[in-house]
């Protein structure tokens, strides 16, 4: 099902282990994919955009740098984001936010003004780092969110979380990590962590804001012959083009593993088709199966846009609107 909003963006307790949590996130390198650096490459054609804010209001809990697994004595951390004010027994749903930046670079506070506002539409929104291509190639990253989907629902009595009720999502390779750990549920080669009697990393909905689902496609492997991205930002990942390593190209591939216990998902997408390669399909498969799925559009819009005001408010807002519709509380 497709809804085009062309016009929406216009009409614009916590113990001793989270001591920290007032405190602000650690400065990114120079050259990461953050807000601050994406702005200055999209002012000249955007100048009315501004950075989203990050500003934590009183209705919100922030918790910053818990440790959510460590690999290799390498702490892969989040920043979790509460409502304020819970009812006494009652439990909120919670969604894993994953950032982007071609597999390679990138922050997780990237994502911190949706978590933000996330909280304050009653989610549990946490903000996750995980190995990047230069660290660890494919799959650590998938590894590693359900490694924190698995600590979101280990830790879910103590923050009020529902634990039926996760979701994950994310935005550019973020989007296609989310999509990928969703879509994946029961796999164990996609999550070393799942053991006998282990806490599950499986998730009830997915958040695919602008990220590929088919890696396979002529559309997406046209991308690997521009000289001046030598790897390509998939190929760094993958080890190897796709001549090289098509397997794994295809292993990687949202599409591929539609099926009817597939959760819904939310596709948002903005005026830069290269970003979102196999998206149609993808609803097609899903169509075929009778899973429930949503495509928001923003015409002429940057890829990133979802870091930047005026575009934050109506992408939260569907995004809400679906998970609420999709993960309805338990009667």
């Amino acid at each position: 099902m497709y809804s085009t909003c062309s016009t929406l963006f216009l009409g614009l307790f916590a113990g001793s282990a989270f001591a920290a949590a007032q405190l602000p996130p650690s400065a990114p390198a120079p050259d990461s994919y953050t807000a601050e650096t994406t702005l200055r490459k999209l002012l000249p054609n955007y100048p009315f955009i501004q950075v989203a804010s990050t500003e934590v209001p009183p209705s919100v809990q922030a918790y910053r740098d818990i440790t959510y697994t460590s690999i290799g004595g390498r702490a892969l951390q989040l920043d979790l984001y509460l409502p304020a004010q819970r009812s006494t027994g009652k439990t909120v749903p919670g969604i894993v936010f994953v950032h982007g930046g071609g597999w390679r670079t990138g922050v997780r506070a990237n994502f911190a003004p949706m978590a933000i506002r996330m909280a304050q539409r009653g989610y549990a929104a946490a903000t996750v780092s995980y190995r990047l291509s230069p660290e660890a190639p494919y799959p650590a990253a998938i590894h590693d969110v359900k490694g924190a989907l698995r600590w979101m629902r280990a830790n879910a009595r103590r923050h009020g979380i529902d634990p039926a009720r996760i979701a994950v999502g994310g935005g550019s390779a973020g989007g296609q990590i989310a999509s990928l750990a969703g879509v994946t549920n029961g796999i164990d080669s996609f999550d070393p962590g799942a053991s006998a009697g282990a806490v599950s990393s499986a998730t009830q909905a997915i958040v695919n804001i602008d990220g590929l689902s088919d890696f396979t496609s002529e559309a997406a492997r046209k991308f690997e012959d521009d000289p001046a991205k030598q790897p390509s930002s998939a190929g760094a990942w993958f080890g190897g083009r796709y001549a090289e390593k098509a397997a794994l190209w295809r292993e990687a591939s949202p599409t591929f593993y539609v099926n009817a216990a597939t959760p819904p998902i939310l596709f948002i997408g903005s005026g830069q088709a290269r970003f979102s390669v196999g998206r149609e399909e993808m609803v097609r498969k899903m169509d075929a199966v009778g899973v429930a799925s949503r495509v928001v559009l923003f015409p002429e819009t940057p890829h990133s846009f979802w870091l930047f005001d005026p575009w934050l408010e109506p992408t939260v807002e569907a995004t809400a609107r679906f998970l609420d519709e999709h993960m309805k509380a338990r009667q």
